[in-house]
């Protein structure tokens, strides 16, 4: 059994970059994935020429992004779309109402500007809440301030549920008052049109990549670390672990001893999201002109609310939707003719028979994946923003390191997050500080 300096845990972004820096300054790295390609939750089909991002899409905010700078040496095309964490307004949108009937622009207006009254105040009710307050909570709080009807109050009610399900993918019930502190975007956000799993394609040049390595077991003490695969085993000095929290508290996945505090603690908070997304390609476009998306308020909107326009990426008429929070539970063993059917139902609520049947569907299932168990992670009641800093505590000395978006406090959730995690684990496996650019200078 041959023994290497580090051995790296997961081929996603985090784990890549970990082991392009640790071998650039000398070491001998081992990456052992268990699915069939590279990438992790960063993967791309490509069908009729066109690239479609299963997984992570979008740089949320390009000013001083180590990402975009990655992106950018690996020579990846990049194109503006914004949706500044589910924005209300600054982009166009097609606002609906609950009974179908888009909102005239001054309507429009004062329903957003209500959006970001309620928010104002959030900002104080988040700071003053209690350790163990929901987003419900403290976004209830807020609203109670505003003394407007019961209609007026549903409205902005309906914004903050969906905002809370297609950001983290999770009910505003279940996600912590702090879950979405770390929602704010420097600078526009961009998409791949050729596809995001390039940024991986960059990262593993040169590397020692062991694919379909299943690990079951990862065993450590002062004298170092035995990872447990099935086929093999290896031993190294240290090992970092890049997989996803789902994966961290399933029971096909050891750490032996078990994780220490405040490691331990961290990840009993943290959890993983339900949150899928649903391409749908058309031969024809039907929707609003000139608005890069369509909302609708209501009952009606409970699960199928938002709908963004991807046609300027492939000059092919395409919407994207998510399975969000609830929507993703209540649909996930739905065939993929049903959710599209639920879907279409909605949209022709809004544009009756101008909707088409797709030439084309995708259709995600990050939950079904052993792999991921979900998309990424947030933070559960009780849980506050040190628990992804303190999940990344090294272990014995230094001989174990967590490593993956859900270890990067300032952008949790985010492939920001995994970079920047991965450079991280690699500075303090070497006992340096590195430059990160390092782990992509030197590309063509």
């Amino acid at each position: 059994m041959k023994r290497v300096d580090t051995i790296i845990v997961g081929a996603g972004i985090a784990g890549l970059t970990a082991a392009r820096l640790l071998q650039r300054a000398g070491q001998e790295v081992v990456v052992l994935e268990a699915r069939d390609r590279i990438g992790g939750r960063v993967t791309t089909v490509r069908t009729h020429g066109m690239a479609t991002d299963m997984g992570a899409s979008w740089i949320h905010g390009i000013v001083d992004s180590p990402v975009a700078a990655a992106a950018e040496a690996f020579g990846m095309r990049m194109r503006e779309f914004t949706v500044g964490g589910y924005q209300p307004d600054s982009r166009p949108i097609a606002h609906y109402d609950p009974e179908g009937t888009r909102l005239s622009d001054e309507a429009a207006h004062r329903y957003t500007t209500d959006i970001h009254e309620a928010d104002a105040a959030l900002v104080s009710v988040i700071a003053e809440s209690a350790p163990d307050a929901s987003y419900r909570d403290v976004t209830e709080a807020a609203l109670a301030q505003q003394g407007w009807a019961p209609e007026r109050t549903q409205r902005v009610r309906e914004y903050f549920e969906h905002r809370a399900e297609e950001q983290y993918g999770v009910h505003i019930d279940d996600l912590a008052a702090h879950g979405l502190d770390d929602d704010e975007i420097s600078g526009d956000e961009v998409v791949f049109p050729d596809g995001y799993d390039r940024l991986a394609d960059g990262l593993v040049t040169g590397l020692d990549v062991r694919l379909e390595h299943v690990v079951t077991r990862v065993q450590w003490s002062d004298a170092g670390v035995h990872v447990t695969t099935d086929f093999g085993d290896f031993s190294a000095d240290r090992a970092i672990i890049t997989v996803p929290v789902g994966v961290l508290r399933g029971d096909d996945f050891t750490i032996d001893p078990p994780l220490p505090e405040p490691v331990a603690g961290a990840l009993s908070r943290l959890r993983m999201n339900a949150f899928e997304k649903v391409f749908l390609r058309f031969e024809k476009k039907f929707w609003d002109e000139d608005v890069y998306a369509i909302r609708q308020q209501g009952p009606e909107g409970k699960w199928w609310h938002s709908w963004y326009d991807l046609t300027a990426l492939h000059d092919t008429p395409t919407l994207l939707t998510f399975a969000a929070g609830p929507a993703a539970i209540e649909t996930w063993d739905w065939s993929e003719a049903e959710i599209v059917d639920s879907v279409l139902a909605q949209l022709r609520r809004l544009y009756g028979d101008r909707v088409g049947k797709p030439t084309l569907v995708h259709v995600t299932d990050w939950r079904g994946d052993p792999f991921a168990l979900g998309s990424y992670a947030y933070m559960t009641v009780g849980s506050t923003t040190n628990d992804h800093d303190d999940l990344a505590t090294p272990i014995g000395g230094g001989v174990l390191h967590l490593a993956g978006e859900a270890t990067w406090t300032d952008d949790p959730a985010t492939v920001t997050a995994a970079l920047c995690s991965g450079h991280r684990a690699a500075c303090r496996v070497l006992g340096r500080d590195i430059p990160i650019e390092g782990a992509w200078s030197g590309a063509h």
